[in-house]
């Protein structure tokens, strides 16, 4: 079975990820999507909430499965037997940054770990969680970023609508 590890923070999961998880899952036998539990940042949503809306989001893709981690990508990989970590791109700039990282996980994983990379399509390539999160914050439209329930606890969170 050929199975891939999508990671990321999907705070909030936008049409963007979407677009990469439905394509990733008609390549891959099992697509886990894995929220990462990042210390560092302060999100949004907790990640039991980011889990919980993408569990939501991707109800209809049968072969995804939506967990979490914290720390290194290669040692969840490692745990899961996955050796195919999937990463979105929307410009130049992103591959710069995702081409360093995959370089350095598939040296730390001594060979075990490569990294897929899926061009997002063109109609969300402008689309980013931090841009969605902006725009929400000052009450704007976010329609055309995420799902219309995404939006609506979006809004919630910064006490509009």
């Amino acid at each position: 079975m050929k199975s891939a590890i999508y990671p990321g923070s999907f705070d909030p999961v936008t049409f963007g990820h979407l677009d990469v998880i439905r394509r990733a899952a008609d390549i891959f036998d099992e697509l886990t999507v894995s929220v990462l539990n990042n210390h560092l940042k302060s999100p949004l949503f907790s990640v039991e909430e980011r889990v919980k809306i993408l569990e939501e989001a991707t109800k209809d893709i049968p072969n995804v499965k939506v967990d979490s981690f914290s720390g290194l990508l290669i040692d969840y990989a490692g745990k899961k037997n996955v050796h195919v970590a999937i990463r979105g791109l929307r410009a130049i700039t992103d591959f710069e940054y995702e081409l360093q990282i995959a370089q350095t996980n598939h040296k730390l994983s001594g060979g075990k770990l490569d990294t897929m990379f899926l061009t997002t399509s063109l109609e969300y390539a402008y689309l980013s969680s931090s841009s969605v999160k902006e725009i929400a914050s000052f009450n704007g439209d976010i329609s055309m970023c995420v799902p219309d329930f995404v939006a609506d606890l979006i809004y919630k969170k910064y006490g509009h609508r």
